[in-house]
Formats: C-alpha cells, structure tokens, sequence
C-alpha cells in the first residue's frame, strides 16, 4: 500500500477529486448510455462487463465511469497510464492479474490515453484480452478506429462519452457548494448567472468546472462570520475572460449570432470574424456556430456560389473532429469565405412560399401521371399513366405536368443573377421556354 507522509495529510485534495463519484447514482452525464434501461447501465448492473473502449473530451468522466464499474463488479482495479508505462510495466501487470486470476479475482486494467500505446504495447494486452484474464476499460479522446489496433478494437466495445451539457453541470457546482466533501461545511454566496458562466467557461469538461469553482471560492471575499462571496471582478480575474459572462442562453447570445449572421450576409469578413471570436472566447459551442455557418451557406448564398455548403460542412466536421481552440481558424475560414460569397436567397424565399401552399393545401392530389403503380390495381386506376422519361428524349425534358392542378403555374423558385446562379436563371428560363413552345393541348 502506497504510504502517506504528514505533508501529504496536510495538503487538502483538489474540488475534483474529493467529489468524484464513487456510484452511479452520483455519476453525471451520460445518460444515453448510463440512463435508465440504457445498454451500459444494464451491462454494469448486471455484472456483464467486458472490454470497451470509452471515447470522449477530456473531463467527461472516463477514469471515474471505470472506477464505478470496479466497485460495483467487485475486480480489482488496475490504473495504468499509456504516458508512462512501457512493454515492461505491461508485462508485470499482466502477471499480477494472471496472480489475481488464479485466486478468483477479476481485473479490471483501466488504460488512460490508450491510443498513445504504440502498436506492440496494444498487441502486448492482446492474448490477455481474448484469454479473460483482464477486463481492459480504455480511455481515449482520440477516435479509436484510427489510434487503437484492429485486433485490440474488435475485442473491445466503444462507448462515445459525451460533453457534460452546460445545465449538467451547473447541477454539479450546486451539489459541490452543498456537498461536506465540497464546500457544504461553510457558507459561499454564488449567484446562479455565475456558477452558469462557470458552466459555459467549461466547455462540457467537469474537472474545469470544479476547478474553475474551487478556485473562484478561496478567492472569494471572506466576511467575519466566516462567509465568502464571489464576486464578478473575482470571477473575471480567475478566468481571465470578462466575456465569460455571455449567456448561452440569454439575450447576449442571440445578439451575437445575429450579428454574424448579418455580417456574412453584408459581405463584411472583418465584423463577422469579429463577431466569431466573441462568441468562441465567450465560450459559444463551436459546433452550434459551425451549424448556423452551415445554415447562412444555403439561406444566404445558395446556388449563388454551391461551394459555400461544401465549406461550410467541412468546416463542422473540422470542429468536431479537433475541437477548440484550434478548430477557430476553420470556422474563421467558413465565415471569410461566406461574407466574399456572392449572395443570394432564392432557395430560402422558394421554399417558404412552397410551405404555405403546402400547409394550406395539404389534400391536393398527386397527378396520375407521375404515380407509382406498384400494384395491378393501381394501374388500373390509370397510375403512371402517360409517364415520359425525360433520359429517353434529346432534350432531356418533356411537357408533363408535376404540379397539381390548382397550383399548376405557380413559381417557387426565382433564381437570381448572383454567381453561379446567373447560369442557372439562363438554364431556367430556356427550360420554362421550351416547355411552353411544346405545351399539350
């Protein structure tokens, strides 16, 4: 048993480790693998574990879910970290869990940052792994289909840990205030914007909320009767973000996506890369800005320029593959490239006015001739009849009718002479021509 020195004893431990869960009862986050009926939690429960893999952000809870597993299954648990160990550190863990085997006790081998095992470490688990003698639980934040081993990975089942949501873990402050592990045995004055703010500063990471708290406590102003209040200059100064005060949720927030949105749409790089790294500093989710990115690419620019949706879901998959802070120069190269675009609304405004045709006539009929006849009978009833194949004629076009008749006429889509959309009104006009120049009669 490792000893403790009395240095040791007098050094209080960090907010994050005295509150880590110890059940899953006090576990956070996670519920779409760890809720009630859920295929982890029922795995855990019923003592069914076998090897996985957890993928997740950092501070999401994958050291603590092992070590709730272990307790609750009873195994010897077995920290290992792939930073430090080598093949000669595998190897005698490996042994003492053949030793623990031997006299009926499981192991549970937990391996921080897994995928930094180079390929001879992964495979020294292997045989060790498909013999049963360890339960291997890695842990990794980067995707295990390219960083682990294709033999390891098919023994083991992956679980995605999720990001803690902002109210997840205001939850978490609240029960570290009230918690006599926490800060239960004294008195702190936080307003909920704060421990909100906290949240957001955070970023779905519950060890930077605890320590962003803790830190913000002892700095706290401590009155005579023992109580300490945060302040906001306090919070600031721990954080070193004034902007951290954004509101996910409130008013600030939607301004500040609002003026993005409109920067983009009046071809101004600077404010809009300006209004981008006011919401990222603040905190904003990079995936929920790359989405309305990806948005203002088909509302705001559309065929216009068609590559603007390319980049803009690059530039998503981008933040969700790295993350901040570097995804930032990705999604500063989405909004550049949709403030230069040349703009255009067409496809917005054609489906708006096709949606209220659409809701206020929702009876109106499928013509006949572009049906389905998927039965003898439907056939009979004279569906798909007259069909004209528009690969079979010179023209690539025909004269039927795809509107129903009371609609017939109407036009939705009204390109303009944006970009690339320039070429597709030319192409739209030649086609509405012909149509009428070889219209039945």
């Amino acid at each position: 048993m490792e000893q403790m020195s009395f240095f040791d004893r007098s050094v209080p431990r960090p907010l994050a480790a005295r509150l880590r869960p110890e059940t899953l009862e006090e576990y956070v986050g996670q519920s779409h693998l760890l809720g009630a009926g859920k295929v982890l939690r029922r795995l855990i429960e019923s003592d069914q574990i076998s090897s996985m893999i957890f993928w997740g952000p950092p501070g999401v809870g994958k050291t603590t879910l092992a070590r709730i597993i272990a307790n609750r299954t009873k195994a010897s648990f077995i920290d290992f970290s792939a930073v430090t160990s080598g093949i000669k550190e595998i190897r005698t863990v490996m042994q003492q869990a053949e030793d623990n085997r031997s006299l009926g006790e499981r192991t549970i081998v937990f391996v921080d940052e897994i995928h930094r095992f180079n390929k001879a470490q992964q495979d020294a688990f292997l045989p060790f792994v498909e013999k049963g003698s360890i339960i291997l639980i890695g842990a990794t934040t980067e995707n295990p289909s390219f960083e682990i081993n294709g033999a390891l990975l098919s023994r083991c089942k992956v679980f995605v840990l999720q990001a803690l949501k902002t109210d997840e873990l205001v939850g978490l402050l609240l029960r570290a205030l009230k918690d006599v592990r926490g800060f239960g045995g004294q008195r702190v004055l936080i307003e909920p914007k704060m421990l909100e703010a906290i949240a957001v500063f955070a970023n779905g990471d519950a060890r930077t909320a605890l320590s962003t708290l803790e830190m913000v406590v002892l700095n706290g102003e401590l009155d005579g009767d023992g109580t300490v209040t945060v302040t906001e200059e306090t919070l600031e100064q721990c954080t070193s973000r004034k902007s951290l005060l954004y509101d996910k949720k409130g008013e600030e927030h939607y301004n500040l996506i609002s003026a993005l949105h409109k920067s983009m749409r009046n071809s101004d790089p600077d404010a809009a890369v300006y209004w981008l790294a006011r919401m990222l500093e603040a905190g904003e989710d990079p995936l929920y800005v790359a989405r309305r990115v990806t948005r203002f690419a088909s509302e705001d620019v559309g065929l216009a320029d068609p590559r603007a949706l390319e980049i803009a879901v690059a530039a998503y998959q981008a933040c969700h593959f790295i993350g901040m802070p570097e995804c930032s120069v990705h999604l500063t190269e989405a909004v550049v490239y949709m403030s230069m675009a040349p703009k255009s609304n067409a496809l917005y405004t054609a489906y708006e006015t096709a949606k209220v045709d659409a809701n206020t006539q929702l009876s109106e009929p499928v013509p006949l001739v572009i049906r389905n006849a998927v039965t003898d009978l439907m056939a009979d009833l004279n569906y798909g009849k007259g069909y004209q194949y528009a690969h079979d004629t010179e023209e690539k076009l025909t004269n039927m009718q795809c509107l129903p008749d009371s609609l017939l006429g109407r036009e939705y889509y009204k390109p303009t002479e944006q970009g690339a959309e320039a070429r597709v009104k030319e192409r739209l006009e030649a086609i509405k021509e012909w149509k009428k120049r070889n219209m039945r009669n």
